[in-house]
């Protein structure tokens, strides 16, 4: 069994995006990791090669500003990756996603397991998703709890929409659990570099007239909001993130004037009743057929 890992980045840089600890973390069972790397101006594709490894494959790509709709580019340069994976199973990370290391073995095995069954595409994961802090994290019912990051491939699989999961001819995969966990890191950065980072991002899925609307000042730094109503973490990350934790030289000042959705009272209610009571999410979207 052969294990392509595939990632996509560009200028993670000056967005301080943890590329090096996520492309590190699931390296280990990978045979190869393919890695789309845009047209950056801030040094990425340099520090992508600094990891020295040879399993390390760079494409290098130029970014369609024609596709800054939708997060369209997002799924091309998903698809560019993919397609120069070699592996049974393509193993797929965003810049901002890390996986802790009691994991690998679990899903080598989930992907052994399913090898001679064609009828598993793909392997689901949980997800953690920190806010603010590498001590807090999100459970309200608006941020999405599973997502499909590893496929099987050369069946047409291609990325969906804004890259946040796969389809096949247009219909959803059918998955197994993983048995894992993906630590999603996309919302912790100093205040000033999260407004730069949500800038960027808002400008590959709006147009400049929204963004500018958005983000009247630039330079204001990013508002978390009231962490109040946030999960405490209390279980340790992966090994890999240990020097970018210990170089945290930032802290939040909660304010709640700032009404993230997460924060909002309906939001909140549901969310209690969802679980604690009712132990499932009513309505939840889910791009994928969990078949065990």
């Amino acid at each position: 069994m052969k294990v392509s890992g595939f990632t996509f980045v560009r200028n993670a840089v000056s967005l301080d995006y943890p590329i090096v600890e996520s492309i590190s973390s699931i390296l280990p069972i990978c045979d190869e990791f393919i890695v789309a790397a845009g047209d950056s101006d801030d040094g990425t594709t340099e520090l992508i090669r600094g990891i020295g490894s040879e399993k390390i494959r760079i494409i290098e790509t130029k970014w369609d500003p024609k596709l800054f709709v939708h997060g369209a580019i997002n799924a091309q340069q998903t698809d560019i990756a993919l397609s120069h994976c070699q592996g049974d199973w393509c193993f797929y990370l965003q810049a901002d996603e890390v996986l802790h290391e009691r994991f690998l073995p679990i899903i080598l095995k989930r992907m052994e397991e399913a090898l001679g069954r064609p009828e598993v595409e793909g392997l689901l994961f949980d997800y953690l998703h920190f806010w603010g802090s590498y001590e807090t994290y999100q459970k309200a019912r608006n941020w999405y709890r599973r997502e499909v990051r590893v496929v099987r491939n050369n069946i047409g699989v291609h990325s969906w929409k804004s890259a946040q999961g796969f389809r096949r001819e247009g219909r959803k995969l059918k998955v197994i659990h993983s048995g894992a966990q993906i630590y999603h890191y996309g919302w912790v950065r100093d205040p000033k570099i999260m407004k730069r980072k949500q800038i960027a991002l808002d400008s590959l899925h709006h147009p400049p007239h929204w963004v500018k609307s958005h983000h009247p000042d630039e330079e204001e730094p990013f508002q978390y909001g009231s962490l109040r109503h946030l999960a405490r973490f209390q279980g340790t990350h992966p090994k890999v993130m240990a020097e970018r934790i210990s170089r945290k030289n930032w802290e939040i000042v909660p304010n709640p004037k700032v009404k993230h959705r997460h924060n909002k009272l309906s939001v909140r209610f549901f969310t209690y009743i969802e679980d604690k009571i009712l132990h499932k999410r009513i309505g939840e979207y889910k791009n994928y057929i969990l078949i065990e």
